[in-house]
C-alpha cells in the first residue's frame, strides 16, 4: 500500500512538472499595490495554496467548535452516570 501512495504522488509531481513546464509564459499579477509578472504556474500553484490554507482555516473553526461541544457533552454524560450510581446505591424504603 505504501508503495502504491509513493508512487501515486511520483506520478502527481510529474504531471505538475509537466503542467509548469507547458505554462511557462509570464502573466501579469495585478493586486491593490501594484502588479508583478510571474510565470502562469506560479500563480497557478499559489491560487492553489492560498485556496488550501483558507479552506483549512475554514474547516479548523467548526473542528475546534464541535470539540468543545464533545468535552462538554462527556461531562455532562459522567454527571449523570454518577448521579444514577448514586442514586442506585440508596436503600429503598417502603
Amino acid at each position: 500500500m505504501r508503495f502504491l501512495k509513493l508512487i501515486f504522488i511520483f506520478l502527481i509531481m510529474i504531471i505538475g512538472a509537466a503542467l509548469a513546464v507547458m505554462n511557462a509564459d509570464p502573466v501579469q499579477l495585478n493586486y491593490y499595490f501594484g502588479s508583478i509578472q510571474l510565470p502562469l504556474s506560479v500563480v497557478l500553484v499559489g491560487s492553489i495554496a492560498a485556496g488550501a490554507v483558507l479552506g483549512l482555516l475554514a474547516t479548523l473553526a467548526g473542528f475546534f467548535r464541535l470539540k468543545r461541544q464533545n468535552v462538554e457533552l462527556r461531562r455532562k454524560a459522567k454527571l449523570a452516570s454518577q448521579e444514577v450510581n448514586n442514586l442506585r446505591a440508596i436503600p429503598i424504603k417502603d
